[in-house]
């Protein structure tokens, strides 16, 4: 029985594809799943899996061009046919093991575990192979950090799902489709007894090594002044691989990379080339306006020094500055609503919740995780989360989940030394806050000139939604929040 791989139909004005790359071999054994081909047509890739599992007949080579519904391959589900994938040992090169019963006396069949790009989201179809973790050969046991991934949005850490030896199959610096498998845990008998036949590996051109840089500090997380950054527990690695052939952790494996005396060309990463996007799109999609005012920080200082103690002792963490600009960010939503809308087309959404998000620079790019219903959470829980995501940002943890679904977004170029920006919105986000530096400064209270500790406070908003009257009132609110802490402690 046979089971025939047509070129399958990608749209009403596309007549046929370029059968782009085998992921099999002529006679290979294939299982139900597996990457068998990528076909590219004028506007699209796609990659076919295997619908059933056998022996693969391959009939149109790789770089050949064809018409839908043409057959570029046949399955056959004879189990019979297919090969051994173990041989025999080599102390006894003439036994033919039998491949549907183990043979008494001798090492049980190899295994072998693919290890697949998961799928991180229905808006993304490529992942970039960041770093890998172990070498090529090298045994590693199940729960082992194996491979670094990194999109367009988010970076996640794929973990050994069986002990074996690591045959990789994709090089650092390649960026491949959701599903590709980009190496292989065998789980067989030493090699001395049993040789595995990995899988046709995917043609790469391996990273190009770079000078390493010097290593920088800990992202600090938004929020805090330029004086202090947040720097979370180390977490104790499960794993020991051969560090001298790793990039330090705190700095991302390069990507391939050409060099001459004067200039370094590398391509962007999958995140920068989205932040990049995303950025344009905002300047082009929407009509930023921005305000400007500055707040006395001198209440809010005196306030922390006044409890910071008691609260580190009851609550496990610091009272830092971002609690009290998430809450007052909150209740000026809630007076000025709306900024809490977005456009969608023709229509004006308004947002109920308050899901506020908080931009944490990172040496790969800003990220920016949500604060979930932060009107339902304390000082205390706010300034937690704070710590989780950066602390995720940091180990690459960051889920997509963590990043959507934001109604306002905080940005602090304060932790940087800016004391003055034009922060730019997240869409379809309609207003986002930028603090700044805490500077001391003359400032006039009560007819007399004191030495105060300012900040200036920037709010752009989408002035298609956001009336000049409703942006000014917004970033004064937020001001007298911020000079009266009780009151916002009291939701006055």
């Amino acid at each position: 029985m046979a089971f025939e791989v047509k070129v399958p139909p990608v749209g009403e004005s596309i007549a046929s594809a370029n059968v782009a790359q085998w992921h099999r071999e002529n006679g290979a054994r294939v299982e139900k799943g597996d990457p068998l081909v990528t076909l590219e047509t004028d506007k699209v890739s796609n990659e076919l899996e295997a619908e059933i599992g056998g022996i693969l007949p391959i009939k149109v080579q790789a770089g050949e061009k064809v018409g839908i519904g043409t057959v570029i391959a046949e399955i056959t589900a004879d189990a019979g046919n297919a090969e051994p994938v173990v041989k025999a040992p080599v102390s006894d090169p003439g036994a033919t093991p039998d491949a549907d019963k183990p043979q008494p006396d001798e090492p049980a069949a190899a295994e072998e575990v693919s290890v697949r790009v998961p799928p991180t989201g229905e808006s993304i179809s490529s992942a970039n192979v960041a770093r890998w973790h172990f070498k090529d050969g090298q045994n590693v046991v199940k729960g082992d950090a194996l491979v670094t991934l990194e999109t367009d949005k988010v970076s996640t850490e794929l973990e050994a799902e069986a002990s074996g030896r690591l045959k990789i199959l994709v090089a650092e610096g390649n960026e491949v489709q959701i599903g590709t498998i980009i190496a292989t845990l065998s789980t067989s008998a030493p090699s001395s007894e049993v040789t595995i036949e990995p899988p046709n590996p995917i043609p790469v051109q391996p990273a190009a090594p770079i000078a390493p840089a010097p290593q920088a500090p800990a992202p600090a997380v938004a929020g805090e002044p330029a004086s202090a950054t947040v720097q979370p527990a180390a977490v104790a690695p499960r794993m020991k691989p051969d560090l001298s052939v790793l990039p330090t952790p705190e700095r991302s494996a390069p990507a391939a990379a050409v060099s001459d005396d004067r200039t370094t060309r590398r391509k962007m990463s999958m995140l920068r080339r989205k932040i990049a996007t995303h950025l344009v799109n905002a300047q082009q999609t929407a009509a930023i306006l921005t305000t400007f005012n500055e707040v006395d920080m001198t209440e809010i200082m005196g306030l922390r020094k006044q409890v910071q103690d008691r609260f580190m002792a009851k609550h496990g963490v610091k009272l830092g500055f971002m609690s009290f600009f998430v809450k007052a960010v909150v209740q000026a939503l809630k007076d000025v609503p709306q900024v809490n809308g977005r456009i969608d087309g023709q229509d004006i959404v308004e947002n109920h919740f308050y899901d506020i998000g908080v931009a944490i620079g990172t040496e790969k790019g800003l990220i920016v995780p949500v604060l979930r219903d932060c009107d339902q959470k304390s000082f205390a829980t706010i300034e937690q989360d704070i710590l989780d995501y950066a602390a995720k940002a940091r180990d690459g943890k960051i889920q997509i989940e963590d990043l959507q679904g934001g109604v306002f977004t905080i940005s602090n170029g304060g932790v940087y030394g800016s004391l003055l920006s034009t922060p730019i919105l997240n869409p379809p986000q309609s207003g986002i806050l930028g603090m700044h530096t805490i500077q001391q400064r003359p400032v006039a209270i009560n007819g007399k000139v004191e030495i105060r500790p300012m900040m200036y406070l920037a709010l752009s908003y989408d002035h298609r939604l956001v009336d000049g009257k409703e942006g000014v009132t917004f970033l004064i609110r937020i001001k007298d929040l911020l000079e009266n802490p009780t009151r916002m402690l009291l939701e006055m």
